[in-house]
């Protein structure tokens, strides 16, 4: 992670991939870092939803976390009107309409990057997520992996 980034929006699968064998090493960094203080989490009403219905050691993974580092945003007419639009401009289908739903929620709360091991429907769909906020006079929003690297963290667009 970029050292300047300071309020990250995590989705579900940063948690999901913890344990993970593909994911594990860099979710540890990525943990400690969290738990350091080195981010302010940004976590959503969609995520709570998510977590009561994970199991044990994503509600585990969860709990563990300082409360002191995390803030907490919810849904709004705004961002569900915003989730609707990266619908609409087939960003992804309507099946992820969840993910959609994080990276109008991480865009409107100003979040310095959103962080997901999602490759499928929101790291590779970046641009297009973009695309969209940019059309709409939202600011751009960084998307990337807990490991992504600096040169990375400076194109949203990547």
């Amino acid at each position: 992670m970029n050292p300047k980034i300071k309020r990250v929006y995590v989705d579900m699968s940063v948690f999901y991939g913890a344990p993970k064998k593909e994911f594990s090493q860099d979710s540890k960094i990525f943990w400690e870092a969290v738990r350091n203080g080195e981010f302010v989490l940004i976590v959503s009403d969609i995520l709570d939803e998510e977590l009561r219905r994970a199991p044990a050691y994503v509600q585990r993974l969860f709990d563990l976390l300082p409360e002191s580092i995390i803030e907490r945003v919810v849904t709004t007419k705004e961002s569900d009107r915003l989730a609707a639009e990266y619908l609409a401009q087939n960003v992804v289908g309507e099946a992820s309409l969840a993910d959609c739903k994080h990276i109008a929620l991480a865009t409107i709360a100003g979040a310095d990057a959103l962080v997901s091991w999602n490759f499928k429907h929101i790291v590779n769909r970046r641009e297009g997520y973009n695309n969209v906020n940019d059309a709409l006079g939202y600011p751009k929003i960084e998307i990337q992996t807990p490991n992504q690297k600096e040169e990375q963290d400076d194109n949203p667009s990547n």
